[in-house]
């Protein structure tokens, strides 16, 4: 962890396994620690309202995902990967153990940490994620998107369709900027991850920890049946919180409803 002149932490990177290169946020705090893994396109700032809210009594670490923000992705990868990369991000940070909060694909990530090392994940939040593997229609059109970026760019209107799905109404200039920065290719590589990811439903039983699920009533993603999907499967769930209205990047959109559940879960299990 560093701070620049003005005093805000700045991010630091890591070299983790096979030389990958990954970027993080350390915030600091003698709290518990909670890592926070984003959204698909999105980034360590997509976490601002719970660094805001819960940043003095946990100790939160932001990481950018293979692929995301500061972290390359030199080749194919799979989510079981990106979940060893933060793995070993906890290894270099010398954290034992820490409670995991996904949202969407930070989700898939969390899942598979908590199936790799049971023994080092203390509490699991997810949140507008899915432990079934993409349906087939879904995945060919979220394909055709990836090639129409290739071919024609990051056009306005397919980043409005792209901030519809993700953000519902919340206003997306901030976030267009940065996706306007992403190129073809990396776009191809991080949607081929995302649409032929592999199901969990039949591994939920094997999670140890105590996890809680969110879910928005108007995530266009994923039905609220998915998040059901996984409070049934796991052996130690909360009961399923539906936030009326809720978008798909829940913890972003959605952000004054889910954080006092977030602090009230963590301060019992993290």
């Amino acid at each position: 962890m560093s701070f620049g002149e003005t005093g805000v932490i700045m991010g630091s990177t890591v070299t983790v396994n096979n030389g990958q290169r990954l970027h993080y946020v350390d915030h600091g705090g003698a709290g518990p620690v909670v890592v926070l893994l984003h959204a698909f396109l999105m980034d360590t700032d997509m976490f601002a309202p719970q660094v805001a809210e819960l940043g003095r009594d946990f100790r939160l670490i932001t990481v950018d995902e293979r692929g995301h923000g500061e972290t390359p992705a030199a080749g194919p990868f799979d989510y079981w990967d990106v979940a060893r990369d933060v793995l070993a991000l906890l290894d270099e940070l010398n954290i034992g153990r820490a409670a995991v909060v996904g949202t969407s694909q930070g989700g898939f990530v969390a899942m598979r940490m908590a199936l790799l090392a049971p023994d080092r994940i203390s509490a699991l939040t997810l949140l507008g994620t899915s432990a079934a593997a993409e349906v087939a229609e879904i995945a060919d059109n979220y394909r055709g998107l990836a090639k129409t970026w290739a071919a024609k760019g990051p056009a306005e209107q397919l980043l409005d369709t792209v901030a519809t799905i993700c953000l519902g109404d919340m206003p997306a200039r901030d976030w267009k900027t940065k996706w306007r920065a992403v190129s073809g290719e990396r776009l191809g590589r991080i949607m081929d991850t995302l649409v032929s990811r592999d199901g969990l439903l039949d591994r939920l039983g094997e999670v140890r920890c105590p996890v809680l699920v969110l879910h928005g009533s108007a995530d266009v993603a994923y039905p609220v049946c998915r998040g059901a999907e996984i409070v049934e499967s796991v052996p130690h769930a909360e009961p399923l919180v539906v936030v009326d209205g809720g978008a798909h990047f829940l913890s972003l959109t959605d952000a004054g409803a889910v954080n006092p559940h977030l602090r009230a879960f963590l301060t019992k299990h993290a």
